[in-house]
């Protein structure tokens, strides 16, 4: 009769292939045909995601081993782990896609010891270095099982595809955020307004925000659009309505100044008596 297999919920999830031998078609039962084998596996090892804000600190994470067996382990077992590129061109060839390697990753834990009568065990690692990178790009942190030894020295199999670690770790939009604004609104027979007041500067994609007009709050349909170039200029976009577009002002500057994380924003739109112009500087709080 088969024998239950006491495995985490996570393995029953992608424990559908162990190497070129170890097959579960009913999910839940250890085949016959491996009865007494064992595996180094990564527990979850379909691609996971750990979103970054665009910042040099550490970011640690922790992550699941597991040894697959239908009797638990006698001897200690000693897991060796590696990072591993070539992991993301696989994933990338397999999948179609076209992720990049982070480069910051550090393993914290480069050895795990699984204690005898026991399956499982947590690794650490850490990325850092997220403001130096294209919030455009799409990166993996792969760790691989490199190897595994019971504490007598024998070998355990490594299964082929459940021995790495693949983390995506997409970067916030590093201009979203809070911003105190200032300047004028400038009426053609109303006269001029100042702006005052702290407004949400928020993601479109990876270099797009927008926020509210002037002084004029409302819904986020009638905001600003700025698109932020590789020089720091800016492209705007969107309107006060389709016939109302905002318009860059000719000879004024629209800017970031990603030093001080401030938006320089002049630009109007066309009113029924004339054009409403807008004067504005956002800085990050």
């Amino acid at each position: 009769m088969k024998n239950k297999i006491i495995l985490i919920a996570t393995l029953f999830a992608t424990l559908f292939v162990l190497g070129s031998c170890l097959k579960d078609d009913v999910g839940e039962y250890w085949p016959d045909g491996v009865a007494g084998k064992m595996y180094a596996t990564v527990a979850k090892a379909t691609l996971q995601t750990l979103p970054l804000q665009p910042v040099a600190g550490d970011v640690k994470f922790d992550f699941l081993l597991n040894i697959a067996t239908d009797e638990l382990p006698t001897e200690d077992i000693t897991i060796t782990l590696k990072i591993d590129p070539a992991a993301v061109a696989t994933y990338n060839t397999d999948f179609k896609k076209s992720y990049k390697v982070f480069p910051n990753v550090e393993i914290l834990t480069k050895t795990v010891t699984i204690a005898k009568g026991t399956r499982n065990a947590t690794a650490q690692a850490k990325v850092w270095g997220a403001n130096t990178l294209n919030a455009c790009d799409n990166f993996i942190a792969a760790i691989s099982i490199e190897s595994a030894k019971t504490s007598s020295g024998k070998d355990i199999t490594i299964a082929g595809n459940m021995k790495s670690y693949l983390l995506a770790l997409p970067i916030a939009n590093p201009y979203a955020g809070k911003y105190y604004s200032s300047g004028n609104f400038i009426h053609p027979t109303a006269g001029t307004r100042t702006i005052d007041e702290d407004k949400d500067v928020k993601t479109i994609d990876c270099k797009t925000v927008t926020l509210s007009c002037g002084d004029l709050g409302g819904d986020e349909s009638t905001w600003l659009l700025v698109t932020v170039n590789a020089d720091n200029s800016l492209t705007l976009g969107g309107g006060l309505s389709a016939s109302q577009p905002y318009i860059p002002t000719t000879g004024k500057v629209n800017k970031y100044d990603p030093a001080t994380k401030t938006f320089t924003l002049n630009y109007y739109y066309v009113g029924s008596n004339g054009n409403r112009v807008i004067e504005e500087t956002a800085v990050r709080k």
